[in-house]
């Protein structure tokens, strides 16, 4: 479960940074010259979806991994500037936050 869940939350980041890009490019449309709203109308909700997912997420692994409060805040704060998403993932990775804490992740000892 606990496998299934992170690579769930790392699919959501990288979903929810590109949903952003799309959101962004249809809002340049929908402002810019051309004036169509219909970037707009089809990723605005699409990007709302991905943001509540990654929240949720979010706390899913927060639970999960035991992280701290700092970094779980830091977590879901990422979810509102446009990327930020990756860079805590990425972040997360090299520290460690992303890997499960049980029983087949200890080193082996030897008996005897």
């Amino acid at each position: 479960m606990r496998e299934k869940i992170t690579r769930l939350f790392v699919a959501a980041a990288v979903a929810e940074a590109c949903s952003w890009l799309a959101l962004l490019i249809g809002m340049a449309v929908k402002y810019g010259p051309p004036g169509n709203e219909i970037g707009v109308q089809i990723f605005g909700p699409i990007h709302g979806a991905l943001f509540v997912a990654y929240g949720l997420l979010v706390l899913a692994m927060a639970r999960l991994h035991r992280w701290r409060p700092w970094p779980t805040l830091v977590a879901l704060a990422c979810a509102v500037p446009p990327f930020a998403t990756l860079v805590f993932e990425r972040w997360a990775a090299r520290r460690g936050m992303l890997r499960g804490t049980g029983e087949r992740d200890r080193p082996l000892t030897p008996v005897g």
